[in-house]
């Protein structure tokens, strides 16, 4: 295996890895355990459940912890192809998207001490816990929709270090240029348009798919520079 090929597979492993591990918190925790619009029901779920959602927490940490990790990975993979893009890339995928993914996380573990109900906050009565607990879930989405602009804008380098690589496929790199902007679109409908937001993901996903594609590729078929061609004397 050359120098060139292992680079590409330890990052398509730690990509893939958070692949596996994201999707925890980010989908089926919410599709599990939080109930829209009802908060004693989304208090009753968490309140049965605690270790799953406790493991929401942690994944959570884990893929922000990836987030970094797998851009000083790609960094190392990308830095004799352009070293501005790639710096860019772990700024904006690793650097700001670790530190909002780490903050966010505060969120749940205050939704989960009102829903436990300490003794300190027996001045609030039950309906008042899960109301406010709902809240911080919100505000886990919230943090979300926050970073998802920073999901987008740190595949416009990395599409752009694909396309001009000569070890990658080049379909794969605006494919996730267009992925940078499906996110970017999906943070800015979370804002201004929220009713909207589950609609217009549905409609993206399939160009979302795009990080899929390049994370198994890194992973299976590693990366092999082609030799240039050869120079035809006149």
């Amino acid at each position: 295996m050359t120098p060139l090929a292992k680079r590409a597979r330890i990052a398509g492993a730690l990509y893939t890895l958070q692949g596996f591990i994201g999707p925890i918190r980010l989908i089926y925790i919410p599709s599990t355990l939080i109930v829209s619009g009802n908060a004693i029901a989304t208090a009753d779920n968490i309140g049965t459940h605690e270790t799953l959602f406790r493991f929401g927490i942690l994944s959570d940490l884990v893929t922000a912890v990836l987030a970094l990790a797998i851009t000083l990975a790609l960094y190392r993979l990308f830095r004799d192809v352009d070293e501005r893009l790639a710096k860019l890339l772990v700024i904006l995928g690793g650097l700001i998207v670790t530190p909002i993914g780490v903050v966010n996380t505060v969120n749940d573990a205050a939704a989960l001490m009102l829903v436990r109900g300490a003794d300190y906050l027996t001045v609030f009565d039950r309906t008042q816990r899960d109301a406010l607990a709902m809240l911080f879930l919100r505000l886990h989405h919230a943090g979300v929709v926050a970073n998802e602009i920073f999901w987008g804008l740190w595949l416009f380098p990395f599409g752009l270090l694909v396309i001009r690589s000569r070890f990658l496929p080049r379909f794969l790199g605006v494919w996730l240029i267009a992925a940078g902007v499906a996110y970017v679109l999906l943070s800015l409908v979370g804002v201004m348009a929220p009713q909207a937001e589950d609609r217009v993901f549905g409609l993206a996903s399939p160009v979302l798919f795009a990080e899929v594609a390049m994370m198994l590729w890194l992973l299976i078929m590693g990366a092999k520079e082609k030799a240039p061609k050869p120079v035809i004397a006149a």
